[in-house]
């Protein structure tokens, strides 16, 4: 296959400057089978998929001005998950490929480095690697549908394309906003992340959040903020009582009309002022329902995308070698990247597959990694009537997940709780 390049899509070029050797922008993607994985069979599927995904199989390139993103000739081999998720990428690994492809059992993962792609670039992704393998092992015909493709298909354009150049406004919108109040705890030492995971139903989910009048993210929001909110009293230091806020990205695809399997993800953060006074449930959950609705309208996402497309579009700023551009993105994202938000909660939604490949699917997994930071996060997916909220720590004090859990039982909605602790 001839070699291509891709520019880093606007919402990627942060993630290769910011980078540590112990940390970086990694996130995982995992189905779980009803029979064990032929690891043999998956590399192949990778194999075959290779020609239709050249933005997926990718490896990280330096150039003089900007890094970019090369096509790799081979598709990783399927390895067994030897480790715990989302341990970071290195430097080295990142220029052989982007992605990891992995099995354990019964489950296929796929963790990307973020500069490739998005949560639902990443879903869709991996939705076709599983038609792809249950067609080798179990003789299926998947047929294209929702997210599945045909595999000889050649790529279509607006999956390659970086869509936040095509929906900018005339004007940008400010970055200007309160710091929010930060989560802290003792880190692990060996870069262990905990993965608590809460399985709940969807059904009953949906109930309590009709019965607010909001979405499922803004309820879990507004949940997730109580919890913050219990931490943070608990918090000797009195210096730290600051904003509440939630960061939600926000995917971009549904907002205009465009697609891409390349990252168009936006994130907003919504919240509340706890030194304004009390703040009832149904008050919490209807802030963060309407800030969610305020802050997404297409008109003021367009504006954020300006925001950020006229920095990178900047003369000076691109004649700046890249070096001293990767000390000044570390540096503003040090300062400000990271303040405003005590934590994200990524809801990827309800994942759906052709019928033909139901029968052989168990559930599905989505889980972000830790920011540089800050030590906790949360990602959501919904399955066959079943939701699946993981929370990921890099620290060892699991009171944010007491909390959040418990609220959610309070509230009415049973949890089955699964753990990765050691």
């Amino acid at each position: 296959m001839k070699k291509q390049w891709y520019r880093l899509d606007n919402a990627a070029l942060i993630f290769p400057a910011v980078m540590r050797k112990n940390w970086n922008n990694v996130f995982r993607v995992s189905v779980t089978l009803k029979e064990p994985v032929d690891p043999e069979l998956l590399s192949r599927a990778a194999e075959d998929l290779l020609p239709r995904f050249p933005t997926v199989f990718v490896r990280l390139r330096t150039g003089f001005f900007w890094y970019y993103l090369e096509t790799v000739n081979k598709a990783p081999e399927a390895e067994e998950d030897y480790a715990w998720p989302l341990t970071p990428m290195t430097r080295r690994k990142l220029k052989k490929c982007c992605i990891r492809i992995l099995y354990y059992q019964n489950r296929i993962a796929v963790e990307f480095f973020h500069s490739v792609t998005d949560g639902t670039g990443g879903m869709a992704f991996l939705q076709n690697l599983a038609a792809r393998y249950l067609t080798l092992k179990e003789g299926i015909t998947v047929a294209p549908e929702g997210n599945i493709v045909d595999p000889a298909d050649k790529p279509k354009p607006e999956e390659t394309r970086d869509c936040f150049q095509l929906c900018g406004a005339k004007a940008s919108v400010s970055r200007t906003e309160e710091n929010a109040y930060r989560l802290r705890g003792n880190p692990e030492e060996d870069l262990f992340r905990h993965i608590v995971t809460g399985v709940i139903p969807t059904e009953t989910l949906l109930e309590k959040a009709h019965e607010q009048g909001v979405t499922v993210t803004a309820y879990l929001s507004a949940v997730m903020a109580e919890a913050v909110l219990a931490r943070q009293r608990e918090d000797p230091a009195p210096g730290r009582r600051h904003h509440i806020k939630i960061t939600v990205p926000v995917n971009l695809r549904k907002t205009f009309s465009l697609n891409t399997l390349r990252n168009f993800t936006l994130a907003v953060n919504i919240g509340f002022d706890p030194r304004l006074g009390e703040y009832s449930h149904p008050e919490i959950c209807r802030l963060m329902y309407h800030q969610l609705q305020a802050e997404t309208i297409p008109q003021k996402m367009a504006g954020r995308v300006s925001t950020n497309v006229e920095l990178q579009r900047s003369l000076p700023l691109r004649l700046i070698p890249l070096p001293l551009k990767t000390l000044a993105m570390r540096l503003v994202y040090t300062l400000s990247g990271e303040s405003k938000g005590c934590l994200n909660i990524s809801n990827m939604g309800v994942v759906k597959l052709p019928e033909t490949m139901t029968p052989y699917v168990e559930r599905f997994d989505f889980v972000i990694g830790v920011q540089y930071s800050y030590p906790n996060n949360c990602s959501v997916v919904s399955w066959q009537g079943k939701t699946y909220i993981s929370m990921i720590r890099g620290i060892r004090d699991s009171e944010l997940e007491r909390l959040f859990f418990s609220r959610l039982v309070e509230l009415g909605i049973p949890v089955d709780i699964e753990s990765n602790r050691r």
